[in-house]
């Protein structure tokens, strides 16, 4: 074991806030006395370029001169929400429902925060998919940047193909390995 590993320690807590435009948020956990800084770089090394506000996360941290950072994000989970309506298509999908999808590797194309959506491309195929912000929220995101890779789990709605799961692209990578 290095003096680095016996430095670092895992910790559960939730995303009090995390703002990608800052490149920081924090988080807090009962294992700790004071809130644990977040570094978007952290984040990013995890396939993610933001989180949701409220989401469970999994990280490794460690303390520093300034406090206790995250050094290496574990895991994941998006808010506590159970079942997602998905908006104009009368249908609700449970969470069980969802992973039965496959997950399909695509492209943001590109996402406002502000507006609510935005739009990603599948690999393969010619036609944009639909994401909702709730969806992303729901998925345990706050934002999506342009060209950035994903994977999706889509359904056919009304006016075309709908994201209802969105997976960062390591995330989805190392749960297939």
């Amino acid at each position: 074991m290095t003096e680095e590993d016996k430095a670092t320690r895992i910790v559960h807590g939730q995303v009090k806030w995390f703002d990608p435009a800052k490149g920081f948020g924090f988080i807090v956990s009962d294992a700790s006395e004071s809130d644990i800084l977040l570094h978007a770089n952290v984040l990013r090394n995890y396939g993610q370029n933001s989180v949701a506000d409220g989401a469970s996360i999994t990280v490794r941290v460690q303390q520093s001169p300034r406090g206790v950072q995250a050094v290496e994000v574990v895991a994941v989970q998006a808010p506590a929400g159970g079942v997602i309506p998905l908006v104009d298509e009368g249908t609700e999908m449970t969470a069980e429902d969802i992973a039965a999808l496959a997950l399909e590797p695509a492209r943001v194309k590109w996402f406002d925060k502000a507006k609510g959506f935005g739009f990603a491309n599948v690999f393969g195929r010619h036609d944009d998919v639909f994401i909702h912000i709730e969806v992303l929220r729901m998925s345990g995101f706050a934002d999506l940047q342009a060209g950035e890779a994903i994977c999706l789990r889509i359904i056919e709605g009304k006016r075309g193909r709908m994201a209802v799961q969105v997976a960062s692209w390591e995330a989805a990578s190392r749960s297939e390995a």
